[in-house]
């Protein structure tokens, strides 16, 4: 079979002996982070005080003034003290000691929406249209599919495959800086898991190869837990065909216990409650049977989690329509978003392990996304992988055995599988009913949907000689402001992968050059020929601040470091100031993911509940022979300053401003 190259053939080789070494993230330069901090509460200055010139130079003279004492003061001692910090690391300053705790595990609130990412793939082109329209049948009366079962086991297969070729060094090796890089994120993915702790979550470190539980997946089945195991004893991946009965037997099995009239008692909402509640229920579980514990080891072990949800998900009332909604249309995708995201709104929370760093999941029609834990990982990794398994339809002949066989027909073929139900008491009964309602009010409030933009993408921009990610960035902050009529602090994700361990750094997007192209923008009197040359100078700047953090020259994440180093009752204004506070809370939280034509969409929360979380893809659908830029976006509905639908009408708009904009220069300066 021909398989469409996804990875660069830079990436892809036999081991080279020789191996490059990335270098050490640095501690940036403590001047130059503190110049870098003073340009960027330029804009806030300019909205509070912009008119009062007397005003404006006192509150930059303080800043300053502000900064240029810490610098000679407390700052130079704690600038130290993270030096030494990073002499005493093995990999980083910010890694090793730092970034898990304050930017994941700390935080206490529920994962759901607030934390973990989410993910739908396209539709596989060899599922007849029929089952993708709700009429696929059904599996000894337990709502799941033949054609689901089929690609989910299609999905898991591709996965090790891809687990695999890692490991051999087939793919990212070794021999490139990438591969360094890539390979020691990935490995953060597979069997792994976050554990709740009081006050602080930790993270379960993989298991030793001989161990079975780390051969398994994670199975969901109506709230069942299953363990399948699908690596042999000598870690190579089972078939697709061999995976596809497993699957069928525990389908099969749940039938047999829905007609005992057994309900399950979903453990797995509890891992979508608040992080000390879930943090106590779990210390009860434990507390009430080794077999508990060694369940909690199986999850804890499993290399990533599957969910075979037993029903097709549609906004429209009555929740199972006949026929579902066309494919790919705006509420068909948005509803796919949803169950990815939080699981069916009627039980939500339900069917998940909220903790996993990867799950897949599969709904009955066969639409298949994928749900993940942020911590071990940002979204860029694991959307890689995912890419890897997706971008190959199901391939007939991996499957030796006609789909949708009886239960008697794969009753002689080996178990690899077991039951994982806990013991439980009423005490755990009860804390699984009152999470469920704790997380329906968190989906519930949750503005979740995603925008095609089609009329142009990243040729048109490049030939206009601007940076794609930069306009992109632009064209938010433009959105933004004239749904609000105001500035706010704009976080946007970069990869510091060209460090040893490295994560994110934060670009700020929001700049005085920003600031003064959108006014502009908003300005009847200001002439295109200015609009645009403000333009490139914002974008210029953006991208400046992009390839500075990128190399390790950020402000914020130095800044978290040396706030880590103060000891109890140091103090300074410059960490007690409100703009430092306004300058880092992020209404408009953005990022990205690697660029291709396997997403129908993608989402995260907002951090704030009167912001924006907005994930940003550029690329050229093959398929269709045209350029989308999608953004997956989740505000608040309890907010009465945000809309998720009039912010995509707005983004549209302003992208489109931009367009005419550049076209107007363009004839203007011929």
């Amino acid at each position: 079979m021909v398989e469409r190259k996804h990875l660069s053939a830079s990436f892809v080789s036999t081991i080279v002996p020789t191996t490059p070494r990335l270098p050490r993230l640095p501690v940036p330069d403590l001047h130059q982070t503190l110049q870098r901090y003073l340009a960027s509460l330029e804009p806030f200055v300019l909205e509070g005080y912009g008119r009062d010139s007397a005003q404006l130079q006192t509150m930059f003279a303080t800043r300053k003034q502000w900064a240029d004492d810490f610098e000679r003061g407390v700052g130079s001692v704690l600038q130290e003290r993270l030096r030494a910090l990073d002499r005493a690391s093995p990999n980083n300053w910010l890694d090793d000691n730092i970034w898990l705790k304050k930017a994941y595990h700390e935080w206490r609130a529920p994962l759901v929406v607030n934390s973990n990412w989410w993910l739908s793939f396209k539709n596989d082109q060899t599922v007849p249209q029929e089952v993708l329209l709700g009429h696929g049948g059904d599996v000894a009366k337990t709502g799941c599919t033949a054609w689901q079962v089929r690609r989910a086991a299609w999905l898991i297969h591709r996965l090790l495959e891809f687990k695999q070729k890692l490991q051999k060094q087939l793919v990212y090796p070794e021999s490139t800086k990438t591969g360094i890089w890539f390979r020691h994120s990935a490995s953060k993915i597979f069997n792994v898991c976050r554990i709740p702790q009081a006050t602080c979550d930790t993270a379960s470190s993989p298991p030793p190869p001989s161990l079975q539980s780390g051969r398994t997946v994670l199975l969901f089945v109506h709230d069942w837990m299953y363990a399948v195991e699908v690596l042999n004893e000598d870690l190579t991946p089972i078939s697709a065909g061999e995976l596809e009965r497993a699957l069928l037997q525990v389908v099969f099995d749940v039938s047999r216990r829905l007609d005992a009239e057994e309900r399950a008692v979903p453990i797995s909402v509890l891992t979508a409650d608040e992080r000390d509640r879930w943090t106590e229920n779990y210390q009860h579980l434990l507390s009430l049977s080794p077999y508990n514990r060694e369940i909690a080891t199986i999850v804890h072990h499993s290399i990533i989690g599957l969910s075979l949800d037993h029903y097709t998900y549609a906004l429209s009332s009555p929740p199972q329509q006949n026929p579902l909604p066309t494919p790919d249309t705006q509420e068909e995708m948005d509803a796919h978003l949803h169950n990815i995201r939080s699981s069916h709104p009627a039980h939500p929370g339900r069917n998940r392990w909220f903790d996993k760093p990867l799950t897949l999941i599969v709904e009955a029609n066969s639409r298949a996304g994928a749900m993940g834990e942020h911590s071990p990982v940002d979204a860029l990794v694991p959307s890689i992988v995912c890419d890897y398994a997706v971008v190959h339809d199901i391939e007939p002949d991996e499957f030796s055995a006609p789909l949708g066989l009886s239960e008697h027909e794969i009753s002689a073929v080996p178990r690899r599988w077991r039951r994982l139900d806990w013991d439980v008491d009423e005490r755990i009964r009860r804390e699984c009913l009152e999470a469920e309602e704790r997380v329906r009010n968190i989906v519930k409030d949750s503005d979740n949907s995603v925008l095609w933009f089609d009329a142009f993408g990243t040729d048109w921009i490049k030939r206009a000689s601007l940076s794609p990610d930069s306009f992109i960035q632009m064209a938010l902050q433009l959105a933004w402001y004239r749904t609000r009529h105001c500035f706010t602090a704009t976080y946007e994700t970069t990869l510091t992968r060209l460090f040893q361990n490295g994560r994110t750094e934060t670009v700020r997007s929001l700049t005085a050059d920003t600031r003064a192209w959108v006014l502009a923008m908003q300005d009847p009197s200001t002439s295109p020929q200015t609009r645009f040359a403000l333009l490139q100078t914002a974008i210029k700047t953006h991208a400046n601040l992009t390839g500075a953090a990128m190399r390790g020259r950020g402000i914020d994440r130095h800044f978290l470091g040396l706030r880590c180093m103060m000891q109890p009752g140091e103090r300074h204004e410059l960490f007690e100031d409100a703009l430092f506070t306004q300058s880092q809370t992020w209404k408009l939280s953005t990022s990205g993911l690697s660029a291709g034509d396997q997403w129908r969409g993608t989402g995260f929360g907002s951090p704030e509940h009167d912001g924006y979380g907005i994930n940003c893809e550029l690329l050229y659908l093959y398929t269709a022979g045209f350029e989308v830029i999608k953004f997956g976006i989740e505000s608040k509905y309890s907010c009465p300053d945000t809309s998720t639908r009039i912010f995509k009408e707005s983004i549209s708009s302003a992208l489109l401003d931009m367009q005419t904009l550049c076209s107007q220069a363009s004839h203007a300066h011929l």
